[in-house]
């Protein structure tokens, strides 16, 4: 694992799933009002600072478990890494130090999706710190620093049982996660002024596009990144594979979906298609043969379409669907893999248990991650606020928080 052909990957998956938080800035960017670009951008880039900082302070730290009813590691065990950067081994370990922090990055980073056009940024940022620390550095201790979701296989049915939860990549760990936390922060921010269907539109298209093509590219890091860990890299042409294809597949989902409904397929729809594929695949691209993960795509491009109309009915505003995409889409991939995950899935030569640790795992994660948003989202809003004022978000929330504009439509 710590041959230069390993380590140059190691480097190349991190700077490409770094890549993708601009990527979601760029697609969050082009989705709301014009008015609203600079300050939908900056929540990204504020998460990429403040993120970045607290994983290596003290988030590493808390993501490895000694047991499996530890809930987080000790964060002060070494506290900015200090003795970790002095060990043998320094070289590959900060390496994988640095690839995790992507992951939390980008987490923080979705939430911020559901409270377009409406959110103060000092108080997003507060919300980030607090949700990181509690929220994620936890839970990725739990799928992935052998905490409880880890271990559930062995817990419920046995250490030869050879069972265990299937989350190659964050199916739990990031998408439920923020999509949980998102439905939380909309329900506590409330709707935007004029919300209804058909009044709130992408205000930059292209700049959708964008973001939509960052983030299927740096997602190739996402998914096959870890297997620089492994001796020979042998997953990674499966991983690939299935990355390309089951999002080409939801795509194709989606787009077929606005046809029946709407009359026309739209390019925001394939971009949106694209990432409800790269969702449901995440957790979900080391263990499917290549016919089930374009079937997931589809399915998944399929259901996330039909998904983002539920805000509208039920009344919550998630303004750029991250509950429709990345809370829908995550729980699709990760139950499915107790459908079909190869050679342990229901219909695929094995039994109901794999479906079972995928379904526990994925209400576990989802509950937490919500209880936890709400909690930190509502204690801001009865504080210092977290929502602008009616009056702000009609002049705008660019000029109102950080006295720009994302377009200088006349010269000064």
């Amino acid at each position: 694992m710590d041959s230069p052909g390993n380590i140059s990957w190691a480097i190349t998956a991190t700077a490409l799933v770094l890549l993708m938080t601009p990527g979601v800035a760029f697609f969050y960017g082009g989705l709301v009002k014009a008015k609203s670009v600079v300050s939908m951008m900056m929540m990204s880039f504020g998460s990429i600072g403040l993120v970045a900082v607290l994983w290596i302070l003290f988030g590493f730290s808390m993501s490895a478990v000694e047991s499996p009813t530890q809930f987080a590691g000790n964060p002060f065990a070494d506290f900015g890494l200090s003795s970790l950067a002095a060990g043998e081994g320094s070289n590959v370990a900060l390496l994988g130090v640095a690839y995790g922090a992507t992951f939390a990055i980008i987490t923080v980073a979705l939430i911020s999706g559901a409270i377009a056009d409406r959110a103060k940024f000092g108080s997003w940022l507060i919300f980030a710190g607090i949700f990181a620390t509690v929220g994620y550095f936890p839970i990725a201790a739990w799928v992935w620093g052998g905490g409880w979701i880890m271990n559930l296989g062995t817990t419920l049915f046995g250490e030869d049982s050879g069972i265990a939860v299937i989350d190659y990549a964050g199916g739990t760990a990031v998408h439920i996660n923020a999509g949980a936390a998102a439905l939380a922060l909309a329900l506590v921010l409330g709707k935007r002024i004029g919300f209804q269907k058909g009044i709130l539109k992408p205000h930059n298209v292209p700049l959708t596009l964008l973001g939509a093509a960052l983030l299927w590219f740096g997602w190739f890091g996402f998914n096959a990144g870890a297997e620089w860990l492994s001796e020979d890299m042998g997953g990674v042409g499966l991983i690939g594979l299935n990355t390309l294809g089951a999002t080409a597949a939801a795509i194709l989902g989606w787009i077929l979906i606005e046809r029946i409904k709407d009359g026309k397929a739209t390019s925001v729809g394939a971009a949106s298609g694209a990432v409800a594929g790269l969702v449901a695949i995440t957790p979900a691209c080391a263990n499917l043969t290549p016919g089930w993960s374009l079937l997931l795509g589809a399915v998944a491009g399929i259901v996330c379409a039909l998904a983002v109309e539920l805000k509208f009915r039920l009344g919550f505003d998630d303004s750029l669907d991250v509950v429709g995409i990345h809370l829908v889409g995550g729980l699709l991939g990760t139950i499915y893999l107790g459908f079909f995950a190869s050679e342990t899935g229901l219909f695929v030569g094995g039994d109901a248990r794999q479906l079972a640790v995928q379904v526990i795992a994925a209400l576990g994660v989802l509950i937490y991650a919500f209880v936890v948003a709400f909690i930190i989202g509502f204690a801001i809003q009865k504080t210092i606020g977290f929502r602008i004022t009616n009056e702000d978000e009609i002049a705008g929330v660019d000029s109102v928080v950080h006295g720009e504009e994302g377009y200088a439509l006349v010269d000064a």
